[in-house]
């Protein structure tokens, strides 16, 4: 178990908790309850998300916040068609698993080199972006 002494609490805006149980095959519930989901494994035909899925629909919400962010910061309104298709791979290296992942971002109406700018400050500020920075590899794609 971790120590918790090293966390800056009193920054917190936020804490997401779940109770899992089951692992890849099991039931994954939010405290509050608006998450209530059957885990499966990667691949299989079996009901249920996995959390290859589950993050990479965490990670593009919080870079469309990110988006958003820089947006406004250059007064530039986002279409609400605004979307990024995030990709996440179980890998598998020899007897290592490992994750890699694929953001895609659609920014209807900005220009090319507006769209490029915007998307680099977002990876820089989101998260998510910040948590896997030099721990996987991450390609960002403006489509």
């Amino acid at each position: 178990m971790e120590n918790n002494q090293n966390l800056n609490l009193e920054k917190v805006l936020y804490t997401g908790k779940t109770h899992t149980t089951g692992g890849r095959d099991g039931f994954s519930k939010s405290s509050d309850e608006n998450l209530n989901i059957k885990l499966s494994t990667p691949g299989g035909n079996e009901a249920g998300t996995n959390p290859e899925q589950l993050f990479a629909a965490g990670w593009s919400a919080c870079f469309i916040g990110a988006l958003g962010l820089a947006a406004r910061k250059r007064k530039i309104r986002l279409s609400p068609e605004t979307a990024v298709d995030a990709e996440v791979d179980l890998c598998l290296n020899d007897d290592a698993y490992f994750l890699q992942a694929r953001l895609n971002i659609s920014l209807p109406g900005i220009d090319t080199e507006t769209a490029k700018l915007l998307t680099e400050e977002a990876h820089q500020t989101c998260p998510y972006s910040k948590a896997t920075r030099g721990n996987i590899n991450v390609e960002i794609n403006i489509i």
